[in-house]
């Protein structure tokens, strides 16, 4: 059998994808560590002629529970979608998404305002995991 004629992800070690708007850029990642999955959320900005990142808001879940949401979300169906900007739109978000699957399977897709079926779906579990980081205001 191979690495593609899986129909379902069977397990997981990195989902990270990006989201970038005209006033923002969003880093996710889902990193597995046994049976549990860590979740981050990072800022993308800008300082000083540097790229750097804050982390917005964290979480963890059963390791399961993310492979539910790949599986439910079709997420071995999104390889290779590069959704082109729509006709007309002016405005819109765009992403880019990489995850490693299964043992050696890379799934990647990208858009701009054009997502894969369940995209969205996905995003919403992910962010109803995901609480903010308290941070030392000094």
């Amino acid at each position: 059998m191979g690495l593609f004629d899986r129909k379902s992800v069977d397990s997981f070690d990195r989902i990270c994808w990006r989201i970038s708007g005209m006033r923002s850029i969003r880093d996710y990642e889902i990193v597995r560590k046994g049976e549990s999955a860590e979740l981050a959320e990072y800022e993308r900005y800008y300082r000083e002629g540097k790229d750097e990142r804050r982390l917005l808001r964290r979480g963890s879940c059963p390791a399961e529970q993310i492979l539910e949401l790949l599986n439910a979300c079709a997420v071995l169906k999104w390889d290779g979608f590069h959704g082109k900007h729509p006709r007309g739109v002016k405005d819109g978000e765009m992403f880019s998404f990489e995850a490693a699957v299964n043992d050696g399977v890379t799934i990647k897709a990208s858009g701009s305002a054009n997502f894969p079926k369940h995209f969205g779906d996905f995003r919403r579990e992910v962010s109803g995991l995901l609480k903010p980081v308290e941070e030392d205001r000094q």
